[in-house]
């Protein structure tokens, strides 16, 4: 069959699996249980010898349905979806990562993943936090007891685009796991699978989701991966492809055994939202570039941090390896104006902790979801106390530059 588009292989994706009554939209299916005839039937589903539902905190006809969508805009082999996207990260690493396991980390991270890779720590899994953007900073972290790179593809909230291709490399010369993180990109704007990464993650509440109605996370496996050079695959997952040994794993210990279960109502949502991701992104990535130009210029606005912007220190990687340069941007004022009297001063412009909405949301980076990290930590991932992230989205530029300043007068 010849390839289709991302658009519409995405809208008729629930109707190629050919759905109960010819419906467009795969039905919410609330359904805890399931039930068999034949009780023989049931058993082999539970040992995974027949393909089938069990019980809903492990699978969900709607949430397969959402999982087959990721899966194809990812270009993988499977996706497993979770409750959030730090569900989806959080199982990912604790499925596959043990006590003495070392995993490498750029230092410019979202701040509730540096929490949970505190927690790992923790647990006795070391992790090594590195500039990200300079490939031989993650070559120099390398232990004989690495087993997985994790970074980010627009970092949150300054912007530095990691060195995603040479990274790739070198994951695959060492035999790592390489995880990126694809939120700030969505599968629209970027395939870490070009990259040769494992896994791609997704929070699904953001982009894809697209409507700040529905929380969700993804992990997709690119296929990338040989699975049976990995020694931390329990023998009970061996009994089938290799290449599906990981998902498998982490669907078994994310989803049966830690419980982070996406609900149906919230993957039908975001099965629905995520049919107008491009068409969404492309009006945020027009809006995000006519801002970042606006704030550049503005007297009352001291560093402004979007890849899109040609003095970004990594601008030229940014144009090479996405569609786009994102929605995701942030701003530092001067000394002397206030952050907090700005973001009051705002009317279309709402003060919020989300992003990826159709709206356009800001938030005092320092004084909220970066706060726990403290200060010193802060300073060394470039967030200043006057910084002002911006989630743009999709209004009228007139609209969004009118209200930026009326707010910074």
């Amino acid at each position: 069959m010849t390839k289709k588009g991302f658009n519409t292989t995405n809208l008729h994706s629930d109707r190629r699996d050919q759905p109960e009554h010819g419906v467009l939209h795969k039905a919410i299916h609330p359904s805890v249980a399931y039930g068999y005839e034949d009780a023989r039937e049931l058993a082999e589903v539970f040992q995974g010898k027949r393909a089938g539902y069990n019980y809903g905190r492990q699978l969900n006809p709607t949430v397969t349905a959402l999982q087959n969508r990721i899966t194809a805009m990812e270009e993988g082999i499977a996706t497993a979806a979770f409750a959030t996207g730090m569900a989806a990260i959080a199982s990912t690493l604790l499925s596959l990562l043990k006590q003495g396991d070392h995993i490498v980390s750029s230092a410019y991270l979202f701040g509730n993943t540096n929490s949970f890779f505190g927690t790992l720590q923790n647990l006795g899994i070391e992790v090594s936090f590195v500039d990200a953007t300079d490939v031989n900073q993650v070559k120099a972290a390398l232990k004989e007891n690495t087993r997985l790179v994790f970074v980010e593809t627009i970092a949150n909230p300054v912007t530095q685009i990691a060195d995603l291709r040479a990274i790739g490399v070198l994951c695959k010369v060492e035999n790592l796991i390489y995880c990126v993180d694809n939120t700030m990109t969505s599968p629209h704007l970027f395939l870490p699978k070009s990259v040769d990464a494992s896994f791609s993650v997704n929070s699904l509440t953001k982009y894809i989701g697209g409507h700040g109605n529905a929380l969700g996370g993804a992990i997709t496996d690119t296929g990338l991966y040989d699975w049976s050079r990995f020694g931390n695959i329990s023998d009970s997952y061996k009994n089938q492809d290799p290449e599906l040994w990981g998902i498998t794993q982490i669907k078994k210990k994310g989803l049966r055994d830690m419980g982070a279960s996406l609900g149906p109502e919230a993957a039908h949502h975001l099965a629905v939202g995520s049919e107008t991701l491009s068409l969404r992104m492309e009006q945020a990535c027009k809006n995000a570039q006519a801002v970042a130009e606006f704030c550049q210029q503005h007297s009352k606005v001291k560093q402004v941090y979007y890849p899109g912007l040609a003095n970004h220190p990594q601008h030229a990687r940014a144009a090479q390896l996405f569609k786009g340069f994102g929605a995701i941007m942030s701003i530092d004022l001067v000394e002397g104006v206030d952050c907090f009297d700005v973001l009051n001063a705002m009317d279309n412009i709402v003060a919020s902790s989300n992003l990826g909405d159709t709206r356009t949301l800001a938030i005092p980076v320092a004084h909220t979801i970066y706060y726990e990290m403290g200060a010193a930590r802060r300073a060394s991932m470039g967030i200043a106390d006057s910084m002002i992230r911006l989630s743009i989205g999709i209004e009228e530029i007139d609209d969004l530059l009118t209200d930026f300043e009326q707010a910074l007068a």
